[in-house]
């Protein structure tokens, strides 16, 4: 196997993928989003005309202070890459973690090093939340319940990655 599955053989088609998602947060969930801006902000967008994708990248974005119109980096990630593949929640905090991490000023590769450490955490994160793919989320009549609270949990985690990327900066 290529591409990703290459970086992460075992996890990739994980038994998660056929375990049934839950779609309301537990208490210590609820408790973990409602500690987190983002994670409040982004039903602002989710389900309002934002991709999964795009709605957790805009609120990085804020958070972080970025420009907003960095956003349509995202545009062609939502629904799975367009093809239910790797989840927009997944992909779109990713290239949050880029944008966030300190490249001008710093040695070139420690940066990457920081990102990739930051990215890793965001991944093994999301592995022990849901499936990589949309295809394997997306399943039915819950749909959008389940990717609600994914998406809530997705920006919780990341909002503590992004401090600690700024806090080590």
């Amino acid at each position: 196997m290529g591409g990703l599955a290459g970086l992460c053989p075992k996890a990739y088609g994980q038994s998660a993928a056929q375990a049934k998602l839950a779609v309301s947060l537990t208490p210590q969930e609820k408790e973990l989003v409602d500690s987190s801006a983002m994670a409040r902000e982004i039903t602002d967008y989710y389900g309002h005309g934002w991709s999964c994708a795009e709605s957790i990248l805009v609120v990085a974005l804020r958070s972080i202070g970025k420009p907003e119109d960095l956003t349509w980096a995202a545009a062609g990630f939502g629904g799975g890459l367009l093809h239910r593949d790797l989840c927009g929640l997944l992909t779109g905090g990713i290239m949050a973690i880029g944008f966030a991490s300190p490249a001008p000023g710093r040695d070139r590769q420690i940066a990457k090093q920081m990102c990739a450490a930051a990215v890793d955490r965001y991944w093994q994160t999301w592995l022990s939340m849901a499936p990589l793919h949309c295809s394997e989320i997306r399943t039915g009549d819950r749909d959008a319940l389940v990717c609600r609270r994914l998406a809530q949990l997705a920006s919780a985690h990341l909002e503590k990655i992004l401090r600690e990327l700024r806090d080590n900066a």
